[in-house]
């Protein structure tokens, strides 16, 4: 089943004392554009979060957000003493009671709050542990996400198979009609020069000349046979799987290539019409074709 190339996927979960939330959207693109955002030290995530993401999503420009919250603080971080700095301090107010014939009253609380006495650091994660963490929340947002673009991928896949058959359609009125425009012109042909030369002057086999090379000029049965075969290949793609959308964005280039030879070769006002109207459909299966991945 096709996929459609937007989709939007999330998921929370609790585990180990943290709180870890993925979030991902995704708008067409050429090709497969990852970026990923995280939560401050945890950058080491990205690379392996994008090969996870690409083993299921081939095509798109896709945003992922990550956020990792402990949600105990006191686990989350930790408190350092700089002994170095506080025992200086500590000699700095001794001299000073010392010089100074004063009380010592130094307290531990006072030491505590001198620049660069205490410094705190987020204890240090174990990488691999928190990556087996987050995947197992990412593999949750993006089910949802590829739910989202296989939900998205059968309207497109609806809309693209009935365009297609309403070419096809169109196509039988042409070939139908293709025909009766040299009977047409026969007859006009004849008619003209009989009105001109009268019915005995002009030579039969000229006039069958004139037919053939006008006939000639204006089939298109090359061209519909073609067509045909592309929506089929159309069809083909479409009911496969894996990433379809270059594929088909091809086929519509040749089918668009039919319908423009065939526009240029009739000289029917209705079969130009009914061109038009092929045009019509395939352009609207182009801009379909540009969601599906």
């Amino acid at each position: 089943m096709i996929k459609s190339m937007t989709g939007y996927g999330r998921a929370e979960k609790e585990i180990r004392g943290k709180v870890i939330t993925v979030e991902m959207k995704s708008v067409n693109h050429r090709y497969f554009e990852f970026a990923c955002r995280t939560s401050r030290g945890y950058a080491f995530l990205e690379d392996k979060l994008k090969s996870y993401v690409n083993s299921r999503v081939y095509r798109g420009k896709i945003d992922m957000f990550v956020s990792v919250i402990s949600v105990d603080e006191e686990d989350a971080v930790e408190v350092m003493v700089n002994h170095s700095v506080a025992s200086g301090y500590c000699k700095a107010m001794a001299e000073i009671a010392q010089r100074y014939n004063i009380e010592n009253d130094t307290t531990a609380s006072m030491i505590a709050r001198f620049p660069d006495v205490l410094t705190t650091h987020k204890a240090p994660d174990d990488e691999q542990q928190v990556l087996s963490d987050v995947l197992e929340v990412a593999e949750e947002a993006v089910d949802k996400f590829v739910a989202m673009r296989e939900a998205e991928g059968r309207k497109l896949y609806e809309d693209v198979l009935s365009r297609a058959d309403a070419i096809l359609k169109i196509v039988e009125i042409v070939e139908e009609r293709s025909p009766k425009i040299v009977e047409e012109y026969e007859k006009r042909l004849r008619d003209r020069i009989e009105e001109l030369l009268g019915s005995n002057t002009y030579d039969p086999q000229r006039v069958l000349t004139e037919v053939a090379i006008f006939a000639d000029k204006v089939a298109v049965a090359e061209e519909t046979v073609r067509l045909r075969s592309h929506i089929s290949q159309l069809h083909s793609y479409i009911d496969s799987d894996g990433s379809i959308g270059k594929k088909l964005d091809f086929v519509i280039q040749e089918m668009n290539r039919e319908a423009n030879t065939i526009g240029s070769k009739i000289q029917d006002a209705e079969l130009a019409h009914q061109v038009v109207n092929i045009k019509g459909e395939i352009e609207k299966i182009r801009e379909q074709v540009q969601n599906i991945e």
